[in-house]
């Protein structure tokens, strides 16, 4: 079920199904994101988690860290394929990053029964702290994001 959440006056458009939580990387999270990447991270973790278990009235069987790492790594990738889009200007470069970014915009973070990559944001998880300091703090402030 798709649900846009608001967050600090941002519509954050997330899709809630059994065992799986799809979290979009569009501006709005971009921008909720802005300046406090850190708690915002943390606070939409928790958000996430509480709306699933109110939802399936069971909890989300994947870690605070784990979820938090997974959504950062799809984001940075997504932010690093737009940067080097607008540089490169080479269209088959752009058509394959195109296609890398369209996979690194939608976050679907399953738990281990569902996502053969669990394992991964798991091992990944203890460092999230790093993970976050290399995040730029405005995502967005080359206009990335337009749509």
């Amino acid at each position: 079920m798709d649900k846009i959440r608001l967050l600090e006056n941002n519509q954050i458009k997330i899709d809630f199904k059994p065992a799986l939580v799809r979290i979009y990387s569009n501006e709005a999270l971009w921008k909720f994101l802005e300046g406090y990447k850190f708690s915002g991270l943390e606070m939409l973790a928790e958000m996430i988690k509480t709306d699933y278990e109110k939802q399936f009235n069971k909890p989300l069987n994947i870690t605070h860290d784990s979820l938090i790492t997974e959504i950062l790594v799809h984001i940075y990738c997504d932010y690093l394929g737009l940067r080097i889009h607008q540089a490169v200007r080479i269209k088959w470069i752009q058509h394959l990053l195109m296609k890398l970014i369209e996979r690194a915009e939608i976050v679907d973070c399953g738990e281990k029964q569902v996502d053969s990559n669990r394992w991964l944001w798991n091992f990944l998880a203890r460092y999230k702290n790093s993970l976050i300091k290399i995040l730029p703090d405005n995502l967005n402030a080359r206009k990335l994001k337009a749509y």
